[in-house]
């Protein structure tokens, strides 16, 4: 008789284990899968119930496979080392194939993001790029207003061929700023 108490006990043990683990599955998974699919609840409900039956049907055949006990159970004591043998093979499996489940939808997710950002929106959506402002001395200080010596100066350099020219620190080519990186 002890040994059929056993097979109960740890029957009523591993379900109860699977089911709990099994809807801690559904609820952080159904998440992950709404990011996968867009926000679409219907495929991701779907998704998520055939991942979760998936998740119950894996456990509870290796519940069932494992359950055959070897010798005979003679007191409280051999039940109690026998269930906890067994649970914790069950709790192991749990935590391989909750973390298996939780890869799975990472990797979907992360799948999911490289696509949507590989895409390319249309010609017209696309903002345009800001037109470069010109960098160095000469953006910053206003032109100096022209006066007749001025432009009598401009003029008698413009006959003899001699120009001016601004030095500045980057020798008048324009250098793009860098770009922060997206994280």
């Amino acid at each position: 008789m002890g040994i059929v108490v056993t097979y109960v006990v740890y029957l009523l043990i591993s379900v109860a284990l699977t089911v709990f683990v099994g809807s801690a599955l559904s609820r952080s998974g159904r998440i992950f899968l709404l990011d996968v699919f867009g926000g679409q609840v219907a495929p991701a409900q779907a998704a998520s119930r055939l991942v979760v039956v998936g998740f119950y049907l894996l456990n509870l055949g290796f519940v069932t496979l494992t359950m055959r006990m070897s010798g005979e159970i003679g007191g409280a004591r051999q039940v109690i080392q026998v269930l906890s043998v067994k649970i914790g093979e069950v709790l192991l499996v749990l935590g391989g194939l909750y973390l298996a489940n939780i890869g799975f939808l990472t990797r979907l997710r992360r799948r999911a993001q490289a696509e949507a950002y590989q895409q390319v929106p249309p010609e017209g959506s696309r903002p345009e790029p800001p037109l470069p402002r010109p960098r160095g001395p000469e953006a910053t200080t206003p032109p100096e207003p022209r006066t007749a010596d001025s432009a009598t100066t401009i003029a008698q350099a413009a006959e003899t061929g001699q120009t001016r020219r601004a030095k500045s620190p980057d020798q008048g080519l324009w250098r793009p700023r860098p770009r922060q990186a997206i994280h």
